[in-house]
């Protein structure tokens, strides 16, 4: 009982691929949310498969899928793994955001490079976001960086890390291996729900960062453009990923409910369908609003795109919770799938932006006024 992200069939194939991995994920994912130990096996999988290169422009080494094709393999993966696919919901924005960025002519052939070499990149935007945090010190060549970034999820099994930090009154943006001297994990996820996603802590400590490796420098406070492709690059992915646990949560609802005729048990299951149908369109319209990563760079496309994040989330998580309430105690217990995916399915909220700094945003951008105070 799904809908469709995609009115082709180009994609056929590849989220079958990502339909057969998750299914061979699928049996560990309870060991793993006891034991939060993120799949390295998935991840090698991913490299391997040539997913994790998917979005990667064909002349580049990659597969050239479509954004919509790859919010269709998330989707498929958070039905089976949610944790994993998730973490490499992380990963696949970062590739998504320099698509954009060739789009416009901007020349992303290094980052495309690694990536269809099979790297995996982290990220830890959610934690830095405007002003970011940690401290650089000037040196001969670039930087000596020390910070604490947490959440960088899928971070034990990545290859490169895409962060920022503070330099006086500036960002400074880079990346650099997670193999790198003075980088160091340290394992601080211990959550609520999507345990095995390995979003821990990544610690620099007296890091050096050459000056090449700074791919852009800006002031610290004010919105920066650049956030405004993240947005948009990011966001439709994540939600898809969040879609397929709600897949999962209410095909295993009516299967358990099948030829159920209870009044009360038919009401719920139909608000149940009310709030999956409206995260599912509110997702399909963010990936047409998207145009394949073509989307204009403006506070009122991320304001837009923020807006549907945070009803569509809600409707997520409602999806769940009325699955929950319409089987009773079966879908309360620890036996049930259900449960694990009630908590998981919590993840979304955390994404930027929290609904307080959403309306805050989408209101000022709306009245005419800058992004932030």
């Amino acid at each position: 009982m799904t809908s469709t992200l995609s009115d082709t069939t180009s994609s056929t194939d590849r989220v079958s691929l990502a339909r057969e991995i998750g299914e061979t994920l699928r049996p560990e994912v309870p060991e793993r949310d006891r034991t939060g130990e993120i799949s390295v096996a998935a991840f090698d999988r991913l490299r391997s498969s040539g997913l994790s290169a998917a979005l990667v422009p064909v002349e580049f080494g990659g597969g050239g899928a479509s954004h919509r094709e790859m919010g269709e393999i998330l989707r498929e993966l958070g039905r089976h793994d949610p944790s994993t696919a998730v973490a490499f919901a992380m990963h696949s924005h970062l590739v998504a955001a320099q698509v954009w960025r060739h789009n416009h002519g901007v020349d992303a052939s290094a980052v495309f490079a690694k990536v269809a070499g099979g790297a995996i990149l982290v990220s830890t935007g959610a934690s830095d976001w405007v002003d970011s945090n940690g401290h650089a010190e000037r040196v001969e060549g670039g930087y000596r960086v020390s910070a604490r970034k947490a959440p960088a999820s899928g971070c034990e099994v990545g290859d490169v890390l895409v962060t920022s930090v503070r330099f006086g009154g500036e960002v400074l943006h880079f990346a650099i291996p997670l193999s790198a001297p003075g980088v160091s994990i340290d394992k601080t996820w211990d959550s609520f729900g999507l345990r095995a996603s390995g979003s821990h802590t990544v610690v620099l400590d007296d890091v050096f960062v050459p000056d090449a490796a700074i791919s852009l420098t800006r002031p610290a406070g004010p919105w920066p453009p650049v956030l405004n492709v993240v947005i948009g690059a990011a966001l439709p992915l994540v939600l898809a990923t969040y879609l397929g646990v709600a897949d999962t949560a209410v095909e295993l609802t009516a299967h358990l409910l099948e030829g159920r005729s209870e009044t009360h048990t038919i009401q719920s299951a139909g608000e149940m369908l009310n709030a999956y149908t409206t995260a599912t369109d509110l997702i399909t319209a963010m990936f047409t609003d998207s145009e394949n990563l073509t989307f204009p760079n403006t506070d009122i496309y991320a304001a837009r795109t923020l807006s549907r994040k945070t009803v569509a989330a809600d409707a997520l998580i409602t999806t769940i919770r009325l699955a929950i309430e319409t089987t009773g105690g079966a879908g309360y217990s620890r036996t049930c799938d259900l449960e694990r995916l009630y908590r998981d399915i919590h993840g979304v909220q955390f994404h930027p932006l929290p609904r307080a700094k959403q309306t805050h945003f989408t209101g000022r951008v709306l009245l005419g006024h800058n992004p932030l105070d």
